[in-house]
């Protein structure tokens, strides 16, 4: 008897074992921080791609301090990874002319061809940033859009200021999501343009589609700011990850719902992804976020934070699970 249970007992913990190792890769958090421009963890609104069977995360970054070079602004980071979770710092995009000499960032990347294609804004012109397109064909070297800038938006409802660029194709062609402030530069919010599909993304191919933002501050944690789209099509619907409030305010994430791709119903009156506690790396916000759409079906949702109100910044994701095309935090 003593050595039937004996044999049970190492059955058993054999299986506990290989259920901790089976967990283990899983149950590890993903945090990213960039540290080559201030040596200390620094990156913003991350987007990953999956090319060439890697996973490749493009950032932004801020600029270098006390470096007096004038085409020291904000830049755009490369990572690299093989499960998501650990990242490695691989390259660096910087300023490709005069439109974006003083800093670029927030980045959109698309695999379109066996090209990616970025998408990204000018930083540190105020009302005249707008957004760019590059295109690579290795994932860390890129050759700018001769048109660039290829948007920016006009009406009286907008400052005519675009950043944080989000491209999707649906139904047939490309719409660009883009944020912009009203004319006082007070409130932010989101409006759309299109492109055909057959687009080389040039500025001539792009159509404002409304002359008022489709998404705007509503609830009292939004503030004055929604931002940061992260679009994904999921059946005959598109679902906008966004951020709102400014940064830091908390900033925090929430998800709107379009079969057009214009007209957007949010799914709550609350966050979808809250900021951290008291003490937790993202206690000052969780925010920007971008939604990853893996090869096996899979979905991710990245997003930035700090807990220290802006210091330094770290970038994290977590698993999103589809209830009848309602989404959770797995």
């Amino acid at each position: 008897m003593k050595v039937i249970a004996n044999m049970i007992l190492a059955f058993c913990f054999s299986i506990f074992l290989s259920c901790q190792q089976s967990e283990k890769p899983n149950s590890k958090q993903m945090l990213f921080g960039d540290t080559t421009r201030r040596g200390v963890p620094f990156s913003k609104d991350p987007h990953v791609v999956k090319f060439n069977g890697e996973y490749i995360m493009y950032y932004s970054i801020p600029s270098i301090e006390n470096n007096k070079d004038p085409m020291n602004g904000w830049g755009i980071g490369i990572a690299k990874s093989a499960d998501l979770i650990e990242w490695k710092t691989v390259g660096s995009i910087s300023p490709f002319g005069e439109y974006d000499k003083k800093g670029l960032c927030a980045p959109c990347a698309l695999v379109i061809d066996g090209k990616i294609n970025l998408f990204f804004q000018t930083y540190g012109n105020g009302k005249n940033d707008a957004i760019c397109h590059a295109v690579s064909e290795d994932g860390i070297h890129f050759e700018a859009n001769p048109t660039n800038p290829i948007f920016h938006p006009s009406g009286d409802w907008t400052s005519g200021r675009a950043i944080d660029a989000e491209v999707i194709k649906f139904n047939d062609k490309y719409f660009l999501y883009f944020a912009t402030r009203d004319t006082a530069m007070q409130i932010q919010m989101q409006g759309v343009a299109s492109a055909p599909a057959n687009t080389n993304f040039n500025r001539e191919d792009w159509t404002q589609l409304t002359d008022e933002p489709i998404l705007a501050p509503k609830y009292p944690w939004e503030g004055k700011c929604v931002e940061g789209a992260s679009v994904i099509q999921r059946g005959d619907s598109l679902f906008m990850f966004y951020a709102g409030a400014y940064n830091n305010a908390p900033q925090q994430v929430g998800v709107a719902k379009s079969k057009d791709g214009i007209n957007w119903e949010r799914l709550s009156n609350k966050p979808f992804l809250t900021n951290g506690d008291p003490g937790e790396w993202n206690a000052c916000e969780s925010g920007h976020p971008h939604i990853f759409l893996d090869e096996d079906g899979r979905t991710f949702l990245f997003f930035q934070g700090n807990n220290d109100f802006g210091k330094t910044w770290q970038i994290s994701q977590k698993e999103v699970i589809w209830d009848e095309n309602v989404p959770k935090l797995k």
